[in-house]
């Protein structure tokens, strides 16, 4: 059964108010906040102004950075798990009014876009005509955004589950896929192809994009490259800003610069 969502700062449910699109803006302040497991009717696009936020979806995990948003169909389950210090915003949109995919996607933001979302957080309920026009052209807008590729793909397959889940627990753990093998009683080769089947990706790769995800996640709630490379496990900076650039073409630094300078902040 769909569990409605309500949040403290909501006296809401989302689902109950028959607007094409509601925009919220949520502060996190201090520590980390959850939005546990739940479902809505209406698409949601989570956006982060500052800070970061991770979406766990049935199918991955996907990270959202300053400036981008995550899409999220309507009536899909979702937790958002936001860093702290967090400036977040919430689109519900109904699903029937815009254009976009079925499935979680990880999407830019353009500067007027954002513009429009925060606009429409803050919009008086008095101003019905503005409201309507900065409805429309967000609407307009968001199916344009260039899709990114920062998620991890999850499986419901148990084993996989089991190792996805320590390693999301304690990303610096460097067990050997060998070592994982006997760990969930399969051959080496046995997990390597289950885990090719089950993601499409190597362990190997599959282990990286979940660094990848929780380095940019951290890089943007304010953790040093030293820090961040030191709990991803690695033997030195230079070994994780290496990976980071291979996979992403740019340094950490770089890479979260030209996110801010591509969104025009």
């Amino acid at each position: 059964m769909r569990q409605p969502l309500r949040y403290p700062w909501l006296n809401l449910d989302v689902d109950d108010r028959s607007a094409p699109v509601i925009a919220v803006r949520v502060d996190v302040i201090g520590t980390k906040a959850e939005a546990p497991d739940h479902s809505h009717r209406k698409g949601q696009l989570v956006f982060a102004l500052g800070g970061g936020v991770t979406c766990r979806v049935p199918s991955g995990l996907w990270m959202v950075p300053p400036h981008c948003g995550v899409w999220v169909p309507g009536g899909m389950r979702h937790s958002n798990l936001a860093t702290a210090n967090a400036r977040l915003f919430f689109v519900y949109i109904e699903p029937e009014v815009i254009d976009l995919p079925d499935r979680c996607c990880t999407l830019s933001i353009s500067p007027l876009l954002r513009e429009l979302i925060v606009e429409l957080s803050d919009q008086v309920a008095d101003d019905d005509k503005r409201e309507d026009l900065l409805t429309r052209i967000l609407l307009r807008e968001l199916p344009r955004m260039a899709v990114q590729r920062l998620h991890l793909p999850l499986s419901p397959e148990p084993r996989l589950n089991r190792i996805a889940a320590r390693l999301a627990e304690d990303p610096s753990d460097r067990r050997t896929l060998a070592e994982w093998a006997n760990r969930v009683a399969l051959s080496e080769s046995s997990l390597a192809r289950l885990v090719v089947k089950e993601t499409g990706l190597t362990f190997g790769r599959w282990r990286q994009q979940l660094h990848l995800i929780v380095a940019i996640r951290e890089l943007a709630s304010g953790a040093s490259v030293q820090q961040v490379s030191a709990d991803l496990g690695y033997e030195s900076v230079t070994a994780f800003i290496t990976m980071f650039k291979k996979a992403l073409g740019k340094p950490p630094a770089k890479y979260l610069n030209s996110v801010t300078q591509n969104t025009g902040s």
